[in-house]
């Protein structure tokens, strides 16, 4: 007859399927207090063990075990099962326990159940942090519209101005340099190497003009 686990709803029963699972079964202790405890620990109404009465493994926590030998065995004789499948109404209520830092925290706190729930608080915030997006009123959006069309064709203004001044100044490089070949101060190919490095030269405009006033001041002279 095989040996059954005598927990509260528990089917377990010395076989090899259970011993494969790695399932052990302990008898109850001989001295008359522990085993007392451990019926008291099964809640079962009226249980009194027997010398064959027996729990599986699953009632006691790893810490329980002495798994170094050959044999499993309970680790120390004071070990009370304490893993069990109680049904709702013998399940011990856990009590919470309430720090004294806690309890100073609580009451330290007001209390005012008149306040309506701050619940939504942060959605309010977060709506409040992004108005900036967008304006509230078609007036105030037309605004906004009108003043980015303006910036656009005003920087379109200064685009095109730049580029006319650009090409006013590659002509009047070119100009010069043309009159300076003219003059011969400048032969063929230095004036055609001068053309293809004109728009780096450009900042050297103000300064080719100068030193051209400064020559032409001179031959007067002359």
């Amino acid at each position: 007859m095989p040996d059954f686990c005598s927990a509260y709803g528990c089917a377990n029963k010395r076989t090899l399927q259970t011993r494969s699972r790695g399932i052990t079964f302990h008898k109850f202790p001989k001295d008359s207090t522990l085993r007392k405890k451990w019926e008291l620990a099964v809640r079962r109404v009226d249980f009194v063990a027997t010398d064959r009465s027996m729990l599986c493994s699953e009632h006691f926590k790893e810490e329980d075990f002495d798994r170094t030998g050959q044999i499993v065995r309970l680790r120390v004789n004071d070990v009370i099962p304490s893993i069990f499948n109680f049904p709702t109404p013998l399940r011990k209520q856990k009590v919470k326990r309430t720090t004294l830092t806690e309890t100073k925290a609580e009451e330290s706190l007001p209390m005012d159940l008149s306040q309506p729930s701050k619940k939504n608080e942060p959605q309010k915030k977060l709506i409040l942090d992004h108005n900036y997006a967008l304006p509230t009123s078609p007036t105030a959006m037309k605004a906004k519209l009108s003043e980015a069309w303006a910036r656009v064709q005003s920087l379109e203004r200064e685009k095109r101005n730049a580029e006319i001044r650009e090409l006013r100044a590659k002509k009047n490089m070119g100009s010069l340099l043309e009159d300076l070949r003219e003059k011969e101060l400048i032969n063929e190919n230095l004036r055609e190497e001068l053309e293809c490095y004109s728009s780096k030269l450009l900042i050297l405009y103000g300064n080719i003009v100068y030193l051209y006033a400064l020559f032409q001041a001179c031959k007067t002279q002359t």
